[in-house]
């Protein structure tokens, strides 16, 4: 187990420009990373830039855009090697069940599993080439504690963000072989521009830049699960062990309280 981010390194960042993604880049500017930050908004990779353009190169790329993507490649192709990939790109968008919306699920599934997927596609080769070099390399996926108890309207964020943890998990035990090291990134609630458009109580809420911080001191310790803020993450996980009839009534509860406050 390697601890990464404690000397100069070379990070490729998706989600960059807004919530928990700015406030990671910038951070790693500060600390002098050089980056690549990718997201959706030009204007937003522009401002990174000018903080180090040095060490700054913008990837502009929707990362469920297999043609953006691609462009993507060819940015971290004519960078350096890479040594860590943190995937952050992602999206919440909560379920009426009155109304049920197939494509709202797959809107969720898409970005957060399927971004996060392709995004992984295009890292390996960097990263397989910085082992080749004897360095250490890795992939930090940000997941969500939300999917550890099943609240009322999160079926398509939740399965999303469930899928992922399986998947990074997964992908840690293939890629251990290689030496190509999984960490796995599960905040609870974040002030972001997400989150501000949520209508239900958040707590425990922090904000952006103490959820960055706590991410890079977890990758710097070396901790392949990185969860915050625990007094949250540990209520989540004992709740979750309770008999499964007792979460089902509570799980109701909470929803039904839910739609009254809506």
């Amino acid at each position: 187990m390697s601890g990464f981010l404690r000397s100069a390194s070379r990070v490729w960042l998706t989600g960059a420009t807004s919530g928990i993604g700015e406030a990671l880049a910038r951070r790693l500017i500060h600390d002098g990373h050089s980056l690549v930050v990718t997201g959706r908004r030009q204007s937003a990779l522009d401002e990174l830039v000018t903080l180090a353009p040095d060490r700054v190169d913008s990837a502009r790329a929707d990362t469920t855009n297999l043609s953006e993507l691609d462009q993507v490649g060819s940015t971290l192709a004519d960078a350096a090697s890479l040594d860590l990939a943190i995937l952050n790109a992602g999206t919440c968008e909560y379920l009426d069940v009155s109304q049920f919306d197939s494509e709202l699920i797959r809107r969720n599934i898409e970005t957060n599993v399927m971004g996060t997927v392709l995004s992984v596609e295009r890292a390996l080769p960097h990263l397989r080439r910085t082992r080749e070099l004897g360095r250490p390399a890795a992939v930090a996926i940000v997941g969500s504690s939300a999917w550890w108890f099943p609240f009322g309207r999160a079926e398509g964020y939740g399965a999303s963000k469930a899928a992922l943890a399986y998947f990074a998990q997964s992908l840690r035990a293939d890629l251990a072989r290689e030496g190509i090291e999984v960490f796995l990134v599960s905040p609870g609630f974040v002030k972001t521009p997400l989150t501000d458009r949520n209508d239900f109580p958040m707590p425990f809420l922090i904000e952006a830049d103490d959820a960055a911080g706590r991410i890079i001191a977890g990758l710097q310790k070396g901790h392949h699960s990185i969860e915050f803020p625990k007094r949250f993450t540990w209520t989540l996980r004992l709740l979750g062990n309770l008999p499964q009839g007792v979460i089902d009534r509570m799980a109701a509860r909470m929803a039904r309280n839910t739609s009254q406050e809506s």
